[in-house]
């Protein structure tokens, strides 16, 4: 009887208390159907109470699109600031539902359970985050179009010569945007730190300090290797190839441990780099290419830097002999086969490159601190293994062309195998001689066009017979016999 007398007793203060939150709140405890949002509810500094959801979102979005001009500063390259809004990286809001879990708040559960809610937004307020989201995509193009430009290379600190005399050129600091983690620093920082006020953002970018000191520079005195060849027989194009490719590499200055690629030097070979059509070696043959010429700019290098006894990390012989220097003396260097010529300054200081031309000769001096002794003597020798003549010439009838017609289409080539040899004396004794390279050079034979056309049949059989001989002086004084106006003797009348 007592435990019945106690639930009536809870169920009568229940109710008691539900009439008296009725009346005190004016039915509120029961809105679950209610369609407007409570007091003390909040979307990041926006009040909701007493709003609909319609209302609400509009609220949300006006404060996003005030958002959109918010200015946002990216540090690129060099601090470079580049200013652009959230709008213009895309900024939207991502999680509308807090509208609906706010309407929700107070409608659920029991009586006593609901009233504590409201108890408790009388005391303390309750705050939604506003999500915020980006467009990834409108990121990486700012970054790409409006950053990326302040990327610069950094440029060591460097010499020029003048008038016999070193200048001093001061360096430039290198940066280098990485594009894919600034996306992410960008992203992470305004999704999860952003205070909704303009700010600054700095991105992940590489700093590269450049090399060398005025003093370390001030070392560079010494002429270590030196070297010319001469293109007297050459025409202007090559010449002017020749010349173009020299200015190219001149004034390179080169740090212990940098590598240094002949052909990233003069490259491309166009006629806006300074380029003209000449004759060059490919697939042994003589043909007329843009920048015709220029290994023997390379080649000329080739023979400074081994008198200079720097490591040479890449070299290739022609295709066929040149005669600008000995056989296994040259560097050829090529775009279409990937040759190049290469070596890396294996030092303790700088070294410059000085290259000139002048009454059709090319020089190379290379300077930098002398270590060697007085008496340390470098010469290199070459050695020829092999000639290989042609053994007979290359004779193509022509039967488009008359007899008589016979002209040279290529020049024959010596064969050779040969081997270059380093050779160090000191003090005039010689202590060391070391094998340098190896080449191997194409023997080409000579070449030539006869005509074979011809309305005589035995004129047509001596011709191609001539040819078959495999001898161009021969078939030459054929031809002229065949082509040559017909001889009469004189006689008297009795």
């Amino acid at each position: 009887m007592a435990i019945f007398l106690k639930k009536i007793s809870e169920r009568l203060w229940i109710a008691a208390l539900a009439a008296v939150m009725a009346l005190s709140f004016g039915m509120t405890v029961q809105a679950a159907e209610s369609s407007t949002i409570k007091p003390g509810i909040f979307a990041g500094d926006i009040e909701l109470s007493g709003m609909s959801a319609d209302q609400a979102e509009a609220a949300l979005n006006t404060y996003i699109e005030g958002l959109k001009e918010a200015e946002i500063t990216l540090l690129a390259g060099g601090n470079h600031p580049v200013v652009v809004t959230a709008g213009d990286l895309g900024i939207r809001w991502s999680n509308p539902e807090l509208i609906n879990e706010a309407l929700e708040v107070g409608t659920h559960g029991n009586v006593i359970e609901r009233y504590k809610i409201l108890m408790d937004l009388e005391h303390e307020n309750l705050i939604y985050p506003i999500k915020l989201d980006f467009d990834l995509q409108a990121i990486n193009d700012i970054l790409t179009n409006e950053c990326v430009k302040y990327d610069v290379k950094a440029v060591n600190t460097g010499l020029k010569r003048e008038n016999g005399e070193f200048q001093i050129i001061e360096g430039q600091t290198g940066y280098s945007l990485d594009v894919e983690t600034s996306i992410d620093l960008i992203y992470d920082y305004l999704t999860m730190e952003w205070d909704h006020e303009p700010c600054q953002i700095a991105l992940d970018v590489t700093v590269e300090e450049p090399k060398g000191s005025e003093e370390e520079l001030a070392q560079v005195t010494d002429v270590l290797g030196t070297f010319s060849t001469s293109y007297k027989t050459s025409g202007s194009s090559r010449s002017a190839n020749v010349e173009n490719g020299c200015n190219l590499i001149n004034g390179v200055t080169l740090y212990p441990g940098e590598e240094f690629s002949t052909y990233e030097a003069v490259a491309p070979f166009s006629e806006a780099n300074g380029y003209y059509m000449a004759g060059s070696y490919i697939n042994g043959r003589v043909v007329d290419s843009l920048g015709g010429g220029i290994c023997q700019v390379s080649t000329t290098l080739y023979n400074a830097v081994l008198l200079s006894e720097l490591e040479v990390t890449e070299r290739h012989n022609h295709s066929m002999i040149v005669t600008y220097v000995n056989p296994s003396a040259d560097a050829a260097i090529a775009e279409s086969s990937g040759k190049d010529f290469r070596f890396v300054n294996n030092l303790e200081y700088p070294i410059y490159i000085e290259g000139y031309t002048e009454n059709k000769r090319i020089t190379f001096n290379i300077y930098g601190k002398e270590t060697r002794d007085p008496g340390h003597v470098v010469t290199y020798e070459s050695e020829v293994l092999e000639v290989i003549n042609p053994p007979s010439d290359n004779l193509i009838a022509d039967a488009g062309q008359p007899v008589g017609y016979v002209v040279v289409a290529e020049s024959a080539h010596i064969g050779y195998k040969a081997r270059l040899w380093k050779v160090v004396t000191e003090n005039g004794v010689e202590v060391s001689r070391e094998q340098v390279n190896s080449s191997s050079y194409k023997m080409v034979p000579r070449s030539a066009i006869v005509g074979v056309a011809t309305g005589d049949p035995h004129a047509y059989e001596e011709i191609m017979a001539a040819i078959g001989t495999g001898n161009l002086d021969h078939v030459r004084n054929v031809a002229g016999i065949l082509t040559a106006p017909p001889q009469y003797e004189d006689s008297d009348d009795e």
